[in-house]
C-alpha cells in the first residue's frame, strides 16, 4: 500500500488552494506536478554544476556532461533499451514523432507510399504525416476502434498493402485511456516487414515498460508527464534504424567534422542533438524517474487503476452520464459528458469548486469525429490522487448537473 499523504508532502502545490477551495488536481494526463526532489536537483545543478555539456575540458563542464549522460543510462535502463546509443533526448513527445515522421520519409517513402495510424491518436501523431501527406504524397491509412474504445485487429490486419512502410500508434489513448495491443499490433507489423512507432506519452507514467520486450522499432515519450520539468522527451529508436535515418536538424554537437566541402555527422545518438541539450532538464527527468522507481511501478499502476475503476463506478450513479472508453484494458484517464452540459461549462464550474480537470478534444479531434461529439471532460490520475478527491470530482459533476 502507499502511503499516499506521505507522497502529497513532496508535492507542496497540491495543498494550495483554489477559490479558497482544496486544490484536487485531476489533470495528470496534460502535465503531473512535480516533486520537489525533482526541483531541488535541477536547481542545484543550475547554482553549483552549471556549464555547457560535451568537449569542455574544464571541471564544471564535465561533471555536467556526467550529469547529462547519467541521466541517459537512467531512462535507458527505465524502459530497457539495449545501449544509451539508442536513447535520444528532444523536447518531448510531439519533437521526437516529429524527428523520426521527418527522417523516415525523406529515407524510405515516395509518392503512394502508406502509413498506418489509428483513429484514436494525438494530432502529434496525425500532423506530421499529413505535412508529409502534402510534401510527398503519401497516403495514411486509419485502424478503427468499437463504441467500447478498442481497436478493430481484423480490420488492421487488412489496411497492409505492398505500399505499407510504417505503422504509428497510441499505446494508451489520451482520451479513452484504452492501453492499446501494441505487442500484437507490432507482431503483425513485423509479420509485413513494417517497423512501427508506439507513442508513449501516456503509458510511461503509469506502467512498465519494457521496449525490448515490446519489440517497437521507435518509442517516444515526455518528461512532464511523468513528474519531470517541461522541454525534455525521449526518442528511443533501435540503432539498426537510427543508423539508416538521416538527422533531423543541422548544428553544433551533431557533426564529427566539418567544411564546406562536406559534414561527417557524429555517431549515435548525437547524430539527432543538434544543438545544447537541456542538461538540466535531463537531470530533472532521471530524478523524476528514480523518484517513480522508489514508489515501484507496479505500486503506480495498482493505485491508478484502483482509482479509475471507482471513479467510473461513482460517476455512473450520476443521471445522464455518459463515458468515454470502456475498454477492457484502460488507464488512468476517464472521458466524460453530462445529458446535454457542454463539457466547457462542466469544467468551468467544477473549476470554481477547487476541481482541475481538462476540457475541449484533447489534441484529439478525428477520434470525437468518430464519437459524434465535439469534446468531453477529462479526469486523470497520478499516484498521488486519492479516492477522497474522486469523491469531490462525483459530488462536483453531481452539483453542476442538478443545476442544469
Amino acid at each position: 500500500m502507499l502511503d499516499i499523504n506521505k507522497i502529497r508532502q513532496d508535492f507542496p502545490i497540491l495543498s494550495r488552494k483554489v477559490y479558497d477551495k482544496p486544490l484536487v488536481y485531476l489533470d495528470n494526463a496534460a502535465t503531473t506536478q512535480k516533486p520537489l526532489c525533482v526541483l531541488d536537483a535541477m536547481r542545484d545543478e543550475y547554482l553549483n554544476v552549471n556549464a555547457n555539456v560535451h568537449r569542455g575540458v574544464h571541471y564544471l563542464s564535465q561533471q555536467a556532461t556526467d550529469l547529462h549522460e547519467a541521466s541517459r543510462e537512467n531512462v535507458r535502463s527505465f524502459i530497457n533499451a539495449g545501449s544509451t546509443s539508442e536513447i535520444i533526448f528532444t523536447r518531448g513527445t510531439t519533437e521526437a514523432l516529429n524527428l523520426v515522421v521527418s527522417s523516415f520519409c525523406e529515407e524510405f517513402m515516395q509518392e503512394g507510399d502508406e502509413v498506418i495510424v489509428s483513429v484514436m491518436e494525438h494530432h502529434s501523431n496525425i500532423v506530421p504525416w499529413q505535412l508529409q501527406a502534402a510534401k510527398r504524397g503519401i497516403c495514411i491509412r486509419v485502424i478503427p476502434m468499437s463504441d467500447k474504445g478498442e481497436l478493430d485487429i481484423e480490420e488492421f490486419k487488412k489496411l497492409f498493402t505492398d505500399k505499407t512502410r510504417i505503422v504509428s500508434v497510441a499505446h494508451v489513448s489520451n482520451v479513452l485511456g484504452t492501453v492499446n495491443p501494441v505487442e500484437e499490433i507490432i507482431r503483425i507489423s513485423h509479420d509485413h516487414g513494417v517497423p512501427v512507432i508506439v507513442d508513449g506519452a501516456q503509458s510511461t507514467p503509469h506502467f512498465k515498460v519494457d521496449v525490448q520486450a515490446m519489440d517497437c522499432d521507435f518509442f517516444a515519450f515526455s518528461g512532464h508527464k511523468m513528474y519531470g520539468p517541461t522541454g525534455v522527451g525521449v526518442l528511443y529508436g533501435k540503432e539498426e534504424w537510427l543508423d539508416r535515418l538521416p538527422p533531423y536538424q543541422g548544428g553544433g554537437e551533431m557533426i564529427e567534422s566539418v567544411s564546406f566541402e562536406k559534414t561527417v555527422f557524429e555517431r549515435l545518438p548525437f547524430k539527432f542533438e543538434a544543438g545544447t541539450p537541456d542538461y538540466v532538464a535531463t537531470h530533472g527527468l532521471a530524478t523524476a524517474i528514480d523518484y517513480m522507481l522508489n514508489i515501484g511501478m507496479d505500486n503506480i499502476s495498482a493505485h491508478e487503476q484502483m482509482l479509475t475503476k471507482y471513479c467510473m463506478e461513482q460517476l455512473k450513479t450520476i443521471d445522464g452520464m455518459r463515458i468515454f472508453g470502456e475498454a477492457e484494458h484502460k488507464d488512468a484517464v476517464v472521458s466524460f459528458l453530462v445529458g446535454d452540459i457542454h463539457h466547457l461549462d462542466m469544467g468551468t464550474l467544477l473549476d470554481r469548486l477547487g476541481i482541475a480537470v481538462r476540457t475541449g478534444h484533447h489534441c484529439a479531434q478525428p477520434l470525437m469525429d468518430r464519437l459524434g461529439i465535439q469534446g468531453t471532460v477529462r479526469a486523470s490520475f497520478s499516484f498521488y490522487n486519492t479516492k477522497e478527491e474522486v469523491d469531490a470530482l462525483v459530488a462536483g459533476v453531481r452539483r453542476v448537473s442538478q443545476m442544469f
